[in-house]
C-alpha cells in the first residue's frame, strides 16, 4: 500500500505576529522612558550629581587628592606621616648619586685642556731655564755679567741691557764704548739661530720732543732698531729671526717719580724664544 505523504506546514500565518508585539513591547518602553524623564524630581538629581563628583570616589578621606592630603582606608592602615616628604627625599637622593656617578671633572681640579696647557708651559720654563744657565754661563766667560740681567718664564729668557750703557740721552746711536758689549752679546745670540728673537726699546715717562723724535715711542723703535741693525751686521743669524719694537714709556718696571726708577726704565730688552714658542 503506498505511504500518504505528510504535508508539512509552513507556518508563516502568525510569522508577524511575533514581529509586532517586539515592536509594541519597544514602544511602550520608550513611551514610559520619556514619562519618566519629564517627571524627573529636581532636588533628587542635583543630589544624585554630587554623589557623584570625584571627591566622593577617591580613596582618601576628605576627597584627599594625593598621599599626603589624606588617610589610607584599606584594610584600615593609617597613612604614613610625611609620606610624600620620604618620596621626594628618596628621589633627590636617587638623581644626586646618579650626577655623581657621571664622570666630570671635579669642582676645583683642571680640564683636560687646562692639564695640557699647564705641561706645554712646564716644558717651556724647563728649556728657558736650561737657557738661561747657558747664557749667565757666556755673560760670566765675557765678564759681562754685571752689565746685563737675566730673566726667564715659560716663553723665553730676557736679558736686559740698561739704557744709559748704550745711548745717551735723547740719542739713538750706540756708543762707541758701548761696542764692545753689543759685540759680545751679538756672539752669544749666535748660539741661538735656531729660536726667534726679539729687542724691545723702553724709555721712561719724561716727555721728548726734537726735530727727529716726536715722542719715547719713537725714540724707543729707533733705539731697538739700531741694536737689530747691528747684531745682524756682525753675524750670520737670518733676518727674519730677529724682530724689533718699540713700547716708549708704556711698559715700566720701576717708579718714574724717582731719578733711579726712570733710569731703570730706560732699557734695551732682548728676548730669545724658546723651542716651544719660537715660529
Amino acid at each position: 500500500m503506498a505511504k500518504r505523504k505528510v504535508e508539512e506546514s509552513s507556518g508563516g500565518e502568525a510569522s508577524w505576529m511575533n514581529t509586532f508585539a517586539d515592536l509594541m513591547n519597544l514602544l511602550l518602553c520608550f513611551f514610559v522612558l520619556l514619562f519618566a524623564m519629564s517627571t524627573v524630581d529636581a532636588e533628587k538629581w542635583d543630589q544624585l550629581i554630587k554623589s557623584m563628583n570625584k571627591s566622593s570616589f577617591s580613596i582618601l578621606s576628605s576627597g584627599g587628592a594625593s598621599v599626603g592630603d589624606g588617610m589610607m582606608i584599606a584594610s584600615g592602615v593609617s597613612q604614613l606621616e610625611m609620606l610624600d616628604d620620604y618620596f621626594k627625599e628618596k628621589t633627590n637622593s636617587a638623581d644626586k648619586e646618579a650626577e655623581e656617578s657621571e664622570p666630570k671633572d671635579k669642582e676645583g681640579e683642571p680640564t683636560a685642556e687646562e692639564e695640557v696647557i699647564e705641561e706645554f708651559d712646564a716644558m717651556g720654563l724647563k728649556e728657558s731655564e736650561e737657557m738661561a744657565q747657558q747664557i749667565e754661563q757666556m755673560l760670566k766667560e765675557k765678564q759681562i755679567e754685571t752689565q746685563a740681567e737675566v730673566d726667564v718664564n715659560a716663553q723665553f729668557v730676557r736679558i736686559t741691557l740698561n739704557g744709559a750703557l748704550l745711548f745717551d740721552s735723547a740719542k739713538s746711536q750706540i756708543r762707541e764704548d758701548a761696542l764692545p758689549l753689543v759685540d759680545k752679546l751679538s756672539m752669544i745670540l749666535e748660539n741661538y739661530d735656531s729660536n726667534q728673537i726679539e729687542i724691545e726699546g723702553h724709555t721712561d715717562n719724561v716727555p721728548i720732543s726734537n726735530g727727529k723724535y716726536e715722542n719715547n715711542d719713537v725714540l724707543s723703535a729707533y733705539r731697538a732698531f739700531a741694536v737689530k741693525d747691528y747684531v745682524l751686521e756682525h753675524t750670520a743669524l737670518e733676518p727674519g729671526k730677529i724682530y724689533a719694537a718699540g713700547c716708549g714709556e708704556y711698559n715700566p718696571v720701576a717708579d718714574n717719580s724717582t731719578a733711579e726708577g726712570r733710569a731703570r726704565n730706560r732699557r734695551v730688552e732682548i728676548k730669545i724664544y724658546n723651542s716651544y714658542n719660537s715660529n
